[in-house]
């Protein structure tokens, strides 16, 4: 197990989001858009590209205020008290991103860490919903607490868990594959060069070491607690991987196991898909990951709350000042529930306890 999480040198946070980048195959439509479930004998639409077109190397786009409502939730005290014969209140985790003071900040603010940075919330339950590295400054501090974490809590009754984030893949990609062409469906693409396009920090590289790979490469891309789906991305593609929560988390696994280039970038390139749960179609985009594997709302992190709200960023690319962020998302028909509060565009990484105080 890890020491105690380092701190990394102070970075400022933009206020824009033009270093937020993201594939062109982000534009999802319909609720099974460029996904089969498991066993469907039709192949997924074909997608095109532009001429010299490199995933990950355009903006996300500017969206359109769907069927949303934000959610503010007042800061809790300390997790609420159990039966001594139950579990723990449960929480969820947005996207770090690399900013671990606003991480440690976050969770003292609810009660699961002292001010030393140690697990103080006896039976609570925490996931973490992935994308823990990449664009702040210190990812590495990030993982190494999340596996301190992890043991301090397990000796306390409770547990502290994470998902795969699609920055997980590319961090192991990048390590594994480094320049090595892959097959991107447009040409040559190389895993080095997405790892720098979305924000890759040469410290954390330099700091990565094995058992960091091997926690990460071990990590479940779906679960579902308390009636609740975790999911990183919100996408339907995770149907492409199984038909059952043991059969998704084990197809990952397998991929990652088998080291080949191609198809660790197929699994990136998937995991990166966003949108499938907004707008027109999108409730039932929900219901068809819900029917499959189980649970009656959705948790995700992966696209900013910002981006969901349409109110961030115009067409000519200018800043416009965008929303205050002050709690979880809550829309499709009030079967998702987005955490990412865009701690990477100057918003709030967001720490809450579920169910919604709505």
């Amino acid at each position: 197990m890890t020491q105690g999480a380092g701190q990394g040198p102070e970075v400022e946070r933009t206020a824009t989001l033009r270093d937020f980048r993201v594939p062109a195959y982000v534009h999802e439509t319909g609720p099974y858009a460029d996904s089969t479930r498991p066993g469907d004998t039709a192949p997924p639409a074909e997608e095109t590209y532009p001429e010299g077109y490199t995933p990950t190397r355009r903006d996300l786009p500017v969206i359109n205020r769907g069927d949303t409502l934000q959610v503010s939730v007042d800061p809790a005290a300390g997790p609420a008290a159990q039966p001594d014969n139950g579990p723990g209140p449960l929480y969820v985790v947005g996207d770090v991103h690399g900013y671990l003071d606003q991480l440690l900040a976050a969770l003292q603010e609810q009660g699961l860490i002292d001010s030393e940075g140690q697990w103080c919330a006896g039976t609570a339950r925490l996931w973490f919903l992935g994308d823990f590295t990449d664009r702040g400054p210190d990812g590495i501090g990030v993982i190494d607490l999340v596996m301190r974490l992890s043991a301090e809590a397990a000796a306390a009754g409770g547990y502290c868990k994470a998902l795969m984030g699609n920055h997980e893949l590319l961090l192991l990609g990048a390590k594994r594959f480094g320049d090595t062409p892959v097959n991107s469906g447009a040409g040559t693409a190389t895993f080095q060069a997405a790892w720098l396009l979305n924000g890759g920090q040469k410290t954390d590289m330099d700091r990565l070491q094995d058992h960091h790979l091997q926690w990460m490469a071990r990590l479940d891309a779906v679960e579902e607690v308390d009636g609740y789906l975790l999911v990183h991305s919100d996408t339907t593609a995770y149907l492409d991987y199984g038909d059952s929560i043991e059969a998704v988390n084990d197809t990952v696994r397998e991929t990652l196991t088998r080291n080949d280039a191609d198809e660790c970038w197929d699994l990136f390139r998937k995991f990166t898909k966003r949108f499938s749960f907004r707008d027109e179609g999108g409730a039932d985009a929900v219901r068809s990951l819900l029917d499959t594997y189980g649970g009656t709302r959705i948790v995700h992190g992966h696209s900013p709350i910002p981006y969901l709200l349409g109110e961030v960023g115009s067409e000519d690319g200018e800043d416009t000042g965008g929303p205050v962020i002050e709690g979880p998302h809550v829309y499709a028909e009030g079967l998702a529930i987005a955490m990412d509060g865009g701690v990477t565009m100057a918003g709030k990484l967001l720490v809450r306890q579920l169910p919604l105080d709505t």
